[in-house]
């Protein structure tokens, strides 16, 4: 068994220059030791639409069987676009997925977007919310399970307060990075820091959504 991830560059592994940035995606297998393997599909820049026509969708269900998980996490990219809107053509792309995975014998779980850390005036601003209402929405509607990322890193961010939240995120001064030599402040793409927090996360939902063997099995595997 195993689990094949789908998304954009808040799930997807990241070329070794960008180093210490990182999709949660590239974290998730050291916390999920009981699953044989995590292949990670996402793309940086990835919509619902480009993946499917980049091959990317293709190439992840050829390799999905029976039993295994396909966590799908998209909405970043898609909402730059007007025929993707949340309710339109980023739904139907969705519903399209779940229908693919489950022909395969698969088991796909929907993840709603990781929140970016935009906050005015001390206030986080919800910049995803009609991505990951619809989400949800679909999770009823389709009998999927949902892992809600958008309200759970809403809340860690909270948590955490605007100064120290920064952490969890790409913020470079100029000089301290090779790669970035100016500087960065992006407050969209993680740090390992956050990525790992994620990747913690998702492995607690998928044990309590039910998806972690028996301790006998899972005591094979490690």
């Amino acid at each position: 068994m195993k689990i094949l991830l789908a998304g954009d560059s808040t799930v997807a592994a990241c070329p070794s220059y960008e180093y210490p940035m990182s999709g949660w995606g590239a974290q998730l297998p050291q916390r999920v030791y009981w699953w044989a393997a995590v292949h990670n599909y996402a793309k940086g820049g990835a919509t619902t639409e480009s993946f499917r026509e980049e091959g990317l969708w293709y190439q992840l269900l050829h390799q999905a069987v029976k039993g295994d998980l396909v966590l799908i996490q998209f909405g970043h990219n898609d909402q730059k676009r007007a025929h993707l809107s949340a309710r339109g053509g980023y739904a139907d792309n969705l519903g399209r997925m779940v229908a693919e995975v489950r022909s395969k014998g698969a088991v796909p779980i929907l993840c709603t977007s990781a929140e970016r850390r935009h906050f005015e005036g001390g206030v986080l601003k919800e910049t995803l919310a009609e991505y990951a209402s619809t989400v949800r929405e679909l999770g009823r509607e389709l009998d999927v399970d949902v892992v809600d990322l958008n309200a759970w890193t809403r809340s860690l961010y909270l948590g955490l307060g605007e100064e120290e939240s920064k952490q969890l995120f790409f913020h470079f001064a100029p000089g301290a990075h090779a790669h970035w030599a100016g500087g960065l402040q992006d407050d969209t793409h993680f740090h390992e820091e956050g990525a790992r927090r994620i990747a913690a996360h998702v492995a607690e939902q998928l044990d309590v959504l039910g998806y972690k063997p028996e301790p006998d099995f899972a005591e094979t595997l490690a």
